[in-house]
């Protein structure tokens, strides 16, 4: 069984921040989710190194206008307010 989601426990795993949730997303399930389409066709957001709007399709994606990485845990794929910045030295 998967253990990706399972202990919902605050900063780890699917519920990290920052970095931490980036570099988590990017490894599960042996890297598919980060490539997978986010369901309704994305998640609309603003990125959080250069400001700009733009829509989150996967579950981790680079800002359009910057580069800067972003992503979302399955869990929390609604809410825009999970959407987590990996900081701009970080390259995917």
């Amino acid at each position: 069984m998967c253990e990706c989601g399972a202990s919902h426990t605050p900063g780890a795993g699917p519920f990290a921040t920052g970095r931490d949730l980036v570099e988590f997303v990017m490894k599960a399930h042996g890297g598919s989710v980060a490539e997978s389409a986010i369901p309704g066709g994305g998640l609309e957001t603003k990125c959080q190194a250069c400001g700009k709007d733009f829509v989150l399709k996967t579950f981790v994606q680079s800002c359009p206008f910057c580069g800067g990485v972003h992503a979302v845990s399955p869990p929390r794929v609604n809410d825009a307010d999970a959407v987590q910045f990996a900081g701009k030295d970080f390259l995917q």
